[in-house]
């Protein structure tokens, strides 16, 4: 119920049906048209829906985290998903007494209540976290020291025992750290009891692949109990090669994908850096309008992902300004369909996982800025790790970023020879991303297969 988990998890049912694996998708009315848009070619998938609970804290109609005006919301959210456990546990023995029972329930990581109802009919949980091998293991780390971490000076690095990472890590890149010092914040017993569910499935689907985050899959796997696997599939976004075709031309377009026609028409201008902050990003108006100063100072094509809800275009010119170079986007956009477009050069980005896997997936080097959950990570391992962008600036998340350090990124990443370089390596990791899902010999089809066979023999 939150985009970022639904796209990758709709890319996995997609690739277990298309090795002959009957899939069952439980979702909400309101997310049903999106995943039935993407599973339709596929005969083995059906959709069971189950009623959103009304709560009067959240808007009429929100069963998504997309939908949440604020993430001050998300406790009552994640709450209300609770409430959907009859519902599920009803599913499950009817599918149980018409003698389909699963083989198992793969599960969002924030619906931890369904470990309970698996055990009870003994099917074994199979979690799905939305995040990579790596962030995951420096967070879970993170969160077991907390009072130790708390306690330590800020320029202090974090130890991170047994684990050899290319980077080092701060507290300010754990964003959800200062949340535990308050012992009263809500979400903490609800993200433990999370975790302890987490703790105990039979096992974990990460959306990563082995060349990538290899190194650091058996530190994740020791935080499980009874020698759950963990099972890198990713990029689980290129099993569908339906939508990874790079547009030829605009015949191939929706219609009122009217950018995609417009990067039709700048392909071999050396480049357009797409500018996007993800369904989660809630930024201030003066960081929207240093962001567009920064895009103008930088004299470098792009097109620009706009979500927020109050911003509007700087009514001094800057909008005539920028014709032919520059498009501003305010609906939604195919932002897999943009980032495989060959006119795209760099992606300015937040850094959230699915982001960093659909650009270097498509040999896209990224401009690294992140804004929260395990994004710094993300952006580390990026920059610092395979040397596939540049950072933006370091630092804490949160704090209001100058039009200035926007425009020399944009430079540097799209024109620098730090750019230049990320530009090689995000191209290496590309043929890497491409070749773990080859039906023949690709890490990641291994482990989708080998995660068939797991099931079926326990």
């Amino acid at each position: 119920m939150a985009h970022g988990h639904t796209l990758p998890s709709i890319d996995i049912c997609n690739a277990l049906a298309s090795l002959g694996v009957k899939v069952t998708i439980i979702t909400t009315p309101k997310n049903a048209p999106l995943i039935l848009s993407k599973v339709s070619k596929f005969s083995a998938i059906s959709l069971r829906t189950i009623q959103f609970p009304r709560v009067p804290e959240l808007p009429e109609g929100c069963e998504n985290t997309a939908d949440l005006p604020s993430l001050a919301l998300l406790v009552p959210f994640l709450k209300a998903t609770k409430s959907m456990r009859p519902a599920f546990e009803s599913i499950l023995k009817e599918m149980s007494e018409a003698g389909s029972c699963p083989l198992c329930v793969i599960s969002d990581f924030f619906l931890g209540w369904t470990l309970d109802v698996c055990q009870s009919f003994g099917i074994p949980r199979i979690v799905f976290h939305g995040m990579g091998v790596l962030s995951m293991v420096i967070s879970k780390i993170a969160f077991g020291n907390v009072p130790s971490l708390l306690a330590m000076p800020d320029s202090d690095p974090i130890e991170l025992p047994k684990l050899s990472i290319p980077f080092t890590v701060y507290k300010r890149d754990i964003s959800d750290l200062e949340r535990c010092k308050d012992p009263g914040d809500p979400l903490l017993p609800i993200i433990a009891e999370i975790g302890e569910a987490d703790m105990n499935s039979a096992g974990l689907i990460v959306n990563s692949f082995e060349e990538l985050e290899g190194d650091y899959v058996a530190a994740l796997e020791r935080f499980y109990c009874q020698g759950a696997k963990a099972w890198c599939m990713g990029p689980a976004l290129l099993y569908d090669h339906n939508q990874i075709e790079r547009p030829v031309g605009s015949k191939q377009v929706d219609p009122s994908q009217s950018y995609i026609k417009w990067l039709d028409e700048r392909v071999g201008s050396g480049g357009v850096i797409y500018v996007s902050f993800g369904t989660q990003a809630h930024l201030s108006d003066v960081q929207m309008d240093n962001i567009a100063y920064g895009l103008e100072m930088a004299r470098h094509p792009f097109i620009w992902a706009v979500k927020s809800a109050t911003w509007v275009l700087p009514n001094n010119g800057w909008e005539d300004r920028l014709k032919g170079w520059g498009l501003v986007v305010h609906d939604w956009v195919d932002q897999r369909r943009i980032l495989s477009h060959p006119a795209i050069g760099g992606f300015l980005s937040h850094c959230g996982w699915n982001s960093v896997l659909e650009s270097l997936s498509e040999e896209v080097p990224m401009l690294a800025w992140p804004m929260g959950a395990e994004q710094p990570l993300n952006a580390k391992l990026v920059v610092m790790g395979l040397g596939a962008g540049v950072m933006l600036r370091e630092g804490g998340v949160g704090e209001t970023i100058a039009s200035e350090v926007i425009r020399d990124g944009v430079k540097e990443l799209m024109g620098g020879e730090r750019g230049r370089q990320a530009r090689e390596r995000a191209r290496q990791i590309g043929r890497l991303a491409r070749q773990a899902v080859e039906k023949k010999g690709g890490s990641s089809y291994k482990n989708l297969e080998g995660l068939i066979k797991f099931l079926k023999e326990k």
